[in-house]
């Protein structure tokens, strides 16, 4: 079988959806399939050019696949005859960003133009489907709510599980991943203010922008927390990061309503390391349980304080619950080969 994978192409930009199209294409071809990626560029600022993105999405063919296996707006728009979504996200900013206040699509009649458009060309796409996967309750509910599609939820493996392991306790707190303003390390930064001087943190990940970084380097020094934050922002090699990982205490992932569970979370849980998240925190709240796996706090910096304390002040808890994330997480027997059945089926 000849299969594409589409994604989007964001120069200079990698995350947890490259990550896994990247690894999916590896394991269709260890399948036997024949497999490639396709990615395709994608700015979306200034969002009067969303449409235009759109139609050139349509535009396109992609015959000489026998199946074609999509994952984002607007890449997920290019017809076939064949396609099994595995939808990580749509455009948020046209629906639940949209509500919550956080789009960059303008409050005005042209933006309500360009929702419009967006809603119609989802329902267009999605109805064409032949199967609709999602990657986590979170993003299916969504489709639902907002399109009236249903889905089957298929969760993404751990990439390299065998080198998050577990290399002991040297007392700091990892926040791990893509530096952004929806990932929320400023969050993190103001919950740290509250705890005592002995409570380190690492942040660890590339920024989107450099005004992601220097707005975190900003709120660091203006809280005085130079001593107690070291940020390493860059990409990391994944020994790099499994070895913040594995020798921390616990790991902080706070994004604004997370479409997955998140690979930051995966690879806490793979190296038996707790996670600290947030009410608001979406997909994570799946398998981060607080009190269980980990521990949950408000969206607030004096309440994330809170949570945060609850492990970095008890090494020997934060151990067990950590324990019990690894447990939680490997029970759910997620493995490529599974993942490429049904995607091949």
């Amino acid at each position: 079988m000849k299969v594409i994978v589409l994604n989007n192409a964001s120069p200079f930009t990698w995350g947890g959806a490259e990550e896994l199209a990247d690894h999916l294409v590896r394991n269709l071809l260890a399948s036997g399939a024949q497999a490639e990626l396709l990615r395709i560029p994608f700015a979306w600022n200034p969002p009067e050019r969303l449409i235009e993105q759109m139609v050139m999405n349509f535009s396109f063919r992609l015959d000489q696949a026998d199946r074609v296996i999509p994952l984002k707006f607007p890449a997920y728009l290019i017809p076939h005859r064949d396609k099994v979504f595995w939808l990580l996200h749509q455009y948020r900013q046209a629906y639940d960003l949209w509500d919550a206040g956080q789009s960059n699509i303008p409050n005005t009649p042209e933006g309500s133009k360009i929702r419009a458009a967006i809603s119609a060309a989802d329902t267009q796409t999605f109805a064409a489907a032949t199967r609709i996967y999602t990657n986590s309750r979170v993003t299916g509910k969504r489709l639902l709510d907002y399109n009236g599609f249903d889905s089957e939820v298929l969760m993404p493996p751990l990439n390299d599980p065998e080198i998050f392991v577990n290399q002991g306790d040297e007392g700091y707190l990892l926040a791990a991943g893509r530096v952004n303003a929806g990932k929320r390390q400023t969050l993190l930064v103001d919950a740290l203010a509250y705890l005592p001087p002995s409570i380190r943190m690492i942040v660890a990940g590339p920024p989107d922008s450099p005004a992601d970084a220097q707005e975190l380097v900003r709120r660091v020094a203006a809280a005085g927390l130079q001593d107690r934050v070291k940020l390493d922002l860059r990409f990391l090699s994944r020994r790099e990061l499994a070895d913040y990982v594995g020798r921390a205490r616990a790991v902080a992932y706070v994004p604004f309503d997370e479409d997955s569970v998140g690979y930051v979370t995966m690879e806490a849980f793979q190296a038996s390391k707790p996670v600290v998240t947030t009410t608001d925190s979406g997909g994570l709240l799946q398998i981060v349980h607080d009190d269980h796996t980990g521990t949950v706090g408000a969206p607030t910096p004096r309440a994330l304080a809170e949570a945060i304390a609850k492990l970095m002040d008890d090494p020997a808890r934060a151990a067990k619950l950590g324990q019990a994330g690894h447990k939680e997480w490997n029970g759910l027997g997620i493995t490529w080969p599974h993942t490429i059945e049904k995607l091949l089926t």
